[in-house]
């Protein structure tokens, strides 16, 4: 797996959810027949900034995403959250998918689709436009969107990083 931005030390105390975004079939022919197993992506979050996905393969279906949800528990991600919207815009890229997220009026909601609709409401993020672009494999939109949050910086990062009052970033 992939680690895009500050890790999160898992802890028993997160209220983790996890929501299922794809279940992959995956055939594998022998000189006895068709052997038949199963992948699963899966999202994990606390909705309140707190985001991994994880990869599971089994035979069965519930074992592959059980195998998928301890996955996304080591791969966890902070995000900051600003009063349910994103801090600012972003793009990014991972394999063929690209996606494009801006921040929202309250009351807006979740203005997206598919895979990246589950990892960004995972977060906790209830107001963002987004923008899925090129591919649509769920994979590769997970991955893309995760790595887009994990790129976010809310104001107070940016004044801390440059070493100048939380005012002059807005005032330039």
């Amino acid at each position: 797996m992939t680690n895009f931005g500050k890790k999160v030390k898992t802890t028993n105390d997160l209220e983790l959810k996890d929501r299922l975004v794809a279940i992959n079939r995956v055939t594998k022919v022998t000189k006895g027949g068709r052997t038949f197993s199963f992948s699963a992506i899966v999202v994990v979050g606390n909705e309140n900034g707190i985001v991994g996905y994880g990869l599971g393969k089994a035979g069965e279906v519930t074992s592959a995403i059980a195998k998928g949800v301890e996955a996304a528990k080591k791969n966890l991600v902070k995000v900051p959250v600003n009063k349910g919207t994103i801090p600012h815009e972003q793009v990014c890229r991972f394999g063929g998918a690209e996606v494009f997220m801006k921040p929202a009026a309250h009351g807006t909601g979740v203005k997206a689709g598919g895979a990246m609709r589950a990892v960004l409401e995972s977060v906790g993020v209830t107001d963002v436009l987004a923008k899925s672009k090129g591919s649509s494999n769920p994979h590769n939109l997970v991955k893309a969107t995760v790595k887009a949050l994990a790129q976010m910086r809310d104001a107070n990062t940016v004044a801390r990083m440059r070493t100048i009052a939380l005012n002059k970033v807005f005032n330039g």
